[in-house]
């Protein structure tokens, strides 16, 4: 028979990517998705094993599972908010490792509960989209899909992506069918819809030939000004270098990750993060950041002013460690696909601003 968990959980507003029904904590603090055997235990490598430490930083904090009196049922759809999560009878041992479930929830840091308002995109990784067990009928439909998007060509897929509109004050999302249908002559055009400049500062053209792929991407009320945008750009362009360094000296194999980036979108938050950013002390212990990350929001209530993005590696339902095989060259291929997007993005914007700053003159 089929049994209930009363699991206290919200549905995860700003999902943009991956299979929809995620939820998070009451608080917003954590993810709860249900637990893949495999991504479990990938994240508990990283956790755990020291040849993981350069890769470690980069990956969501993992706070462990949670038991079940059976599986989520999936058929079930997402459930209403304030309603139990639905668990169906887990069968025998054997069916349950073949779904490759865990009877459980698994819990991770929400990534955007930091921001006021966050800017999300979602850029799956690889040149390969199926695993070693995947059947004949679906590597060859895999293989079709990534040829007939950008993903065999430059390693990356913009999976979905979330702009605030400031004027109306909510998040205006561009769907994974935005990405299915651009080339990649158009992910210029996608890095700067999901990296706006401010209404009132001229942009330096992006060309596009997907112009119509999505009728109402957000072009009015959104963005940062230059000079908080072109420092987030910087350190961001940073960090994923770091991982790019990390996941060349990992051995694995990653079929479905993405690269998630967030950043802030609220212009007073913005500007208050990017300053803490510029004066954050570089020999910065790592335990320290540690222990202000566990402690999201002062006294008050009122969410602390901490880096103005975040930069993080995700899903890994399909990702394997191969000990002595090297890097995953489809993945490094996507990192180095992003780290070009962003220097033409920042091209744009020191343009743009170089112009405005003559015009004001």
């Amino acid at each position: 028979m089929a049994s209930e968990s009363a699991t206290k959980h919200v549905p995860l507003a700003s999902q943009v990517g991956g299979h929809p029904g995620v939820l998070t904590s009451e608080d917003g603090a954590l993810v709860i998705k249900p637990a893949l055997a495999r991504e479990v235990a990938f994240y508990q490598s990283v956790t755990s094993d020291p040849d993981f430490a350069l890769l470690r930083p980069y990956v969501p904090k993992f706070y462990g599972t949670l038991r079940l009196e059976g599986k989520v049922d999936e058929s079930a759809g997402p459930p209403a908010q304030g309603e139990p999560i639905k668990v169906v009878a887990a069968g025998n041992e054997a069916e349950a490792e073949k779904d490759e479930y865990m009877i459980g929830l698994w819990l991770l840091e929400n990534l955007s509960y930091a921001f006021a308002k966050p800017n999300i995109l979602d850029v799956k990784l690889g040149t390969v989209l199926y695993d070693d067990e995947a059947t004949p009928e679906k590597r060859a439909r895999m293989e079709k899909t990534a040829r007939d998007t950008t993903s065999f060509e430059t390693g990356v897929r913009l999976t979905g992506f979330q702009v605030y509109n400031l004027a109306s004050g909510k998040a205006v999302n561009t769907p994974k069918s935005y990405g299915k249908s651009i080339t990649a002559a158009d992910l210029p055009d996608g890095i700067s819809r999901f990296f706006p400049l401010a209404p009132d500062a001229p942009e330096a053209p992006a060309p596009s030939a997907a112009s119509n792929a999505q009728d109402d991407h957000p072009t009015q009320g959104t963005g940062l000004p230059a000079d908080l945008l072109e420092p987030i750009l910087e350190s961001l362009r940073e960090d994923i270098a770091e991982i790019k360094a990390a996941l060349s000296e990992t051995p694995l194999r990653m079929v479905g990750g993405s690269l998630l980036i967030v950043y802030e979108a609220d212009w007073e938050r913005a500007r208050a993060c990017v300053h803490w950013l510029t004066e954050e002390d570089d020999d910065e212990d790592e335990d320290d950041e540690d222990d202000e990350d566990d402690e999201d929001e002062d006294e008050n209530g009122t969410k602390r002013i901490g880096p103005p993005y975040v930069v993080k590696l995700i899903d890994f339902a399909h990702t394997k460690i191969v000990p002595g095989a090297g890097p995953d060259e489809g993945v490094l291929k996507g990192v180095d696909t992003v780290l070009s997007l962003l220097d033409g993005r920042l091209e744009q914007i020191k343009a743009a601003a170089t112009s405005k700053g003559k015009t004001a003159a």
